[in-house]
């Protein structure tokens, strides 16, 4: 039995579909079905039950690609390994991320990726919505988000914080600010996403966390637009660290109630990595999730300014 045959059964799996399997191999669904068939022919086994809606693996598929997984990857890493050796690192690689961050984090890293890596394309899908990465065939998800759940791998990049912030005009015709319940009487700039609209969570060292409740005349569904309705004097925004660091420390925004920490979801917060495969890591991801890491953790702290 080819390798290719069981890696793409493998793929099957991975994916949930024949179709996905398809798209990652950009090749007809018809030849995976036959190569699928074929499979299990020689197994004398079904791998999947498959109907008109969907595809599940069976009680003897599960046992045999289960120990089939690590066995392929382990086949996979030797070959790379070795190639490795003579080779660079090369291949197209596709990713998503928000489109704040891909514009304001990823992009500006790129000239230096690049440059280390110039035998790897990049394929930078840029969505607020959360793209599924078996059904695009994207190889690594970047999300900002607390501990991900679910079947994907995770790795940790970056710890993100949030700072509730306007601009010095808006401040200079709002009274003075000294506990967050103030926000309840000020203007404020949301996300326009669900869970994230009315309410704005605080908690100082020591004591327990408490909610308050905000209001204002405009929601705004991405992060770039809301920053700069911020920065125009609009009103007071809740927005991350990696999105607002340069505007605190050059003035445009300044960080209100420092003391206290802030979030529209849980504190707990990070940029993760998000990829499908648990048995094998292709080259091309593990050296985008190093630098992304090494990278992202370099980033120097801001000085806030404060109201």
């Amino acid at each position: 039995m080819e390798i290719t045959s069981l890696k793409t059964v493998l793929l099957v799996q991975t994916h949930g579909s024949i179709a996905g399997a398809a798209r990652a191999l950009d090749i007809d669904p018809s030849s995976v079905s036959r190569v699928v068939a074929a499979v299990e022919a020689d197994l004398g086994i079904r791998l999947f039950q498959r109907t008109t809606r969907r595809l599940t693996v069976t009680e003897e598929g599960q046992t045999y690609l289960g120990r089939l997984a690590p066995l392929v990857a382990e086949m996979d890493a030797a070959q790379e390994e070795a190639r490795g050796l003579r080779q660079k690192p090369a291949g197209v690689l596709h990713m998503t991320a928000s489109v704040a961050f891909s514009h304001h984090v990823i992009v500006p890293l790129l000239p230096t990726f690049q440059a280390l890596y110039p035998d790897i394309t990049l394929d930078i899908q840029s969505s607020d919505v959360n793209l599924d990465l078996a059904e695009n065939g994207i190889d690594l998800a970047i999300r900002l988000a607390p501990a991900p759940k679910g079947d994907l791998v995770s790795t940790r990049l970056m710890h993100t914080r949030y700072h509730i912030v306007a601009s010095p005009h808006y401040l200079s015709t709002q009274p003075a600010i000294s506990h967050p319940k103030d926000l309840a009487h000020l203007n404020c700039l949301r996300f326009a996403l669900p869970g994230l609209q009315d309410v704005w969570r605080f908690q100082q060292a020591g004591h327990a966390p408490f909610d308050v409740n905000v209001t204002g005349n405009l929601m705004i569904s991405n992060a770039l637009a809301l920053r700069q309705a911020a920065q125009t004097g609009l009103g007071v925004a809740i927005l991350a660290d990696w999105l607002i660091q340069d505007d605190l420390r050059e003035g445009r925004l300044v960080a209100l109630c420092p003391d206290f920490e802030c979030t529209a979801t849980v504190f707990d917060t990070a940029a993760w990595a998000l990829y499908l495969n648990r048995t094998y890591l292709p080259q091309k991801v593990r050296i985008m999730i190093d630098f992304l890491r090494e990278n992202l953790q370099k980033r120097s702290k801001p000085a806030i300014p404060l109201a």
